[in-house]
Formats: C-alpha cells, structure tokens, sequence
C-alpha cells in the first residue's frame, strides 16, 4: 500500500513549481551557512591576518576531500529514498535512512577521527602551505577531523528529507546552525571576558560544538514522528547488508567524484602556493573561490539537490518525461542567477573584496583578476551542477564521477603543468584552468544527460 506521507505534488504538479519548492529553501540555507564562512574568514582575517584565511581555506580544502566521500553513501540514499519517496514507499524509506547513519557513525568514529588526526601535518604539507598558514591550520584541521561526526549527519539529513520532498526542515536547522555557530565564533575568535581568544582554533571549535548539537537534535526529530521520515524503536536496528550494498552502489561513484574535485583543488592550492606570493595568493583564493564564488554555488548547488529529487521521485513514480522537463527548467534559473552574480565579480570587484580586510594593493591585483574569471566561469558551473543533479537523482552517479575526472583533473591540472613545464606559471594561468575545466564539465554533463541512459536505471532493494 502506497504511504500518503509523501508530497504528490513533486510527481503530479507543475515542474518548476516543484523543483523550485525544494530549491528556495535550499538555497536560502545556502546562503545563511555561507554567512558562517564569511563571519569567520572576516574576524580570522582582521584579528589574525591573511595567514589565517590562508589556514582555514586550506584546511577546508582538506577536509572535504575526506568528508566527501565518507558522505558519499548519502548520495546512494538519496537516490533510494527519492525512488521509494516517489512510490509512497515510506517503509523502505526509513530504513534505508536509518542504514545510512550506523554507516556514517562508523566511518566518522573509526575512520576520520583517527586517521585525520595523525596524518593531518603530511596533509599540510601536501598543499605546500606555508610554515605560518601550517601553524595556524594544524589545530584547526584535526579538531575538524576529530569531531566530524555532527557534520555528517547535518549533511546527511539535509540531503535525505530534501530527497523525500522536506526542504524546510533543513533549511530551520541550517538556520540554528548557522546562528549557533556565528554566536560562538564571535566569542571563540577574539575572546571575550574570561574567555581567550582562541583565532583560527576557535572557528574550529565553534564549527565542531554547534554541528554535534544540531546533529544530535535532527536524530532526535527523526524519533519525534514531526518529520516526512520516521524512526521507531519497532524498526530493524541491525545493518542491513542488501541496503548498504545500494547505498555504496550509487554512492560510491559520488565519493570519488567528490574526492576528485577536492584533490583537484588541493593540487590547484599547490600551484597557488608555489607562485612567488603563494601565501597572498591562496588567502585571495581562499576568499574569491571558496567564500565568494560561493554566491553562485550556493544557488547551483541548491538546483543541484532539488533537480536531483525531483528527478528521482519522478522516475519512482515512472514519469520520466517530467524528469527530463525538471532538469531543462532549472537549468533556466541557474543561468540567470548566475549573470546575477557574475555582475557583481565582474563591476564591484574590490568592494567584495574589502569585506574580508583584503585592501592590500597586491591582495586585490590578484583577487580582481580571479574574480573577472569567475564571473564567467558560474554561468557554466550552474549549468553543470543542475545536469549533474539530474543524472545522479536519477541513479547515473557514474557518469559525472567520469565527467569530474576530465574536466577537474585532466583540463585545469593539465593546462597548468603544461604552462609551467613550458615557461613561467602566473596567476592568471591558474584562472583561466578553472574556468576551462567549468566549461568542459557543463558540456560533457549536458550531452550525458540528453543520451537517457538514465531512463533505464533500476533500484533493486528487497521490502523488509
């Protein structure tokens, strides 16, 4: 019997309306968690200087190498709870929820814990991060590590309730997240009354205490019974391996692509850091990419998760032809909220730039230029993050793992190993990469999607 718990408007009502329904909240989330990237990387940047953006941007870069595809298995689960969730099947939509997080407490207890804090020194030494950005990264990057277990879950529910047509849910934790987060970094970072000033180690410790609150609180409302899915202690507590074996299925080819774009970017900060200003020029990427493009990721990424369930509740609930119609719509506002943006990057370059304290004459030569390139390069970053959520809500998580390999390892990293081998690399060398691994990856992406292989698909887990 098909469960009514679900939204039947993601499978029965307009296209756009329901890809937007799931989009907005998304992306306004989006936004008010980058405001936490934002706080920090200002109050790290004014009270401990560019060594501190420096540290904390490759720390991160680190970091989601590992969590990427430690949370790959959420991308599998997204893709059996958005087919279950567009059968009404809301039994195997539980459990395969609830085999997803024994999965992730394992992997973040007895994987990245230790793992990530005894190899965190040669990680830093990988990026060749300066001895000053290194100090300041070390206590930063294994406290991240250490207590990544709030993070997973807060990554995993998000992605999980969006895929089962529940896009405000995550958006109200993301929003005490964030809040939570801000209020203790205010503190953390430059102290307050009896409280030190901790620097670039208190946005750690910020990030890791509101993170483990609010990820013990999501389990929590899954027990509740308030949310579209629900726990119950009558349900099967022990692993499941056909379930796992699913997840690791469609997720896998995730997590390799994850850890193919993020060691891309750690080898693009290697580049950075062996430029003559290599410790300029990673905070000013630290910044411009990771903080300020985020103005255009945060929106495509949201299209990326609402495509990707909408997708997949479609193609449940065989209809495929709205799925098709689901990823040509959102398609459409990427494009236009990335010129949006790119205007911004391209017209007031140094005002966004001045947020952050960079109004060193050397800072914002080389942020500006990175800026103009980027304000090219999300018109075609949107567009291949919406065909990429299309093929992998579908369940065709394979193809943009291949995608991500050429247009994020061969195209930039090859360009940039080809100018150095043949000359002197500059800044703008690195730029241009970037947007010609943006511009590869949104091709390739489209034209995957338009072959339908992912009409075809099939996910074949037993009832329980």
């Amino acid at each position: 019997m098909k469960s009514e718990n679900f939204d039947k408007s993601i499978v029965e009502g307009p296209v756009l309306a329901a890809v937007w329904k799931l989009a907005w909240p998304t992306m306004l989330q989006n936004m008010i968690a980058g405001l936490q990237g934002v706080v920090d990387h200002t109050m790290v940047g004014h009270y401990v200087g560019y060594q501190g953006n420096a540290a904390i941007g490759v720390s991160w870069q680190i970091f989601l190498v590992v969590v990427v595809f430690i949370s790959s298995l959420y991308s599998g689960m997204a893709v059996l709870v958005a087919r279950f969730a567009g059968a009404g099947d809301e039994k195997n939509v539980n459990h395969a929820v609830y085999q997803g997080i024994l999965v992730s407490a394992i992997l973040a207890m007895g994987v990245m814990a230790p793992i990530g804090y005894f190899f965190a020194p040669e990680l830093l030494n990988l990026v060749k991060a300066a001895p000053v950005v290194q100090q300041e990264a070390l206590p930063y990057l294994r406290l991240m590590f250490v207590f990544s277990f709030g993070k997973l879950i807060f990554f995993m529910l998000g992605g999980t309730l969006r895929s089962a047509g529940d896009a405000k849910t995550p958006l109200q934790l993301g929003v005490a997240l964030t809040v939570l987060n801000m209020l203790l970094n205010l503190v953390l970072i430059p102290g307050f009354g009896p409280i030190p000033a901790f620097g670039t180690t208190g946005a750690a410790i910020g990030t890791v205490i509101a993170t483990n609150l609010i990820g013990l609180f999501g389990i929590y409302l899954l027990f509740s019974k308030r949310l579209v899915i629900k726990f119950s202690r009558r349900m099967h507590w022990r692993p499941d391996w056909q379930v796992i074996s699913q997840l690791f299925k469609f997720g896998l080819p995730t997590g390799f692509q994850g850890i193919v774009v993020n060691v891309s970017g750690v080898l693009m900060l290697r580049f950075v850091g062996s430029l003559p200003q290599g410790a300029e020029a990673q905070a000013v990427f630290t910044v411009s990419y990771t903080q300020l493009f985020a103005l255009v990721t945060w929106t495509a990424v949201g299209l990326m998760g609402a495509t990707a369930a909408v997708a997949g509740q479609n193609l449940g609930a065989e209809k495929p032809q709205r799925t098709a119609a689901a990823v040509k719509k959102a398609s459409l506002v990427g494009i236009s909220l990335a010129l949006i943006v790119g205007s911004l990057f391209m017209f007031i370059p140094q005002h966004l730039l001045a947020v952050f304290g960079m109004t060193d004459t050397a800072l914002l030569k080389i942020g500006i230029e990175l800026l103009h390139y980027l304000s090219i390069s999300g018109i075609f970053i949107s567009l291949a993050l919406v065909y990429t959520g299309g093929l992998q809500g579908t369940g065709d998580t394979r193809s943009p793992l291949l995608i991500s390999i050429v247009s994020q390892v061969v195209v930039p990293l090859g360009y940039c190993y080809a100018i150095q081998w043949t000359g002197v690399l500059q800044t703008t060398d690195i730029w241009l990469a970037i947007l010609l691994g943006h511009v590869t990856r949104c091709v390739l992406s489209f034209l995957r999607f338009k072959q339908g292989h992912w009409r075809h698909i099939k996910v074949k887990v037993a009832g329980i």
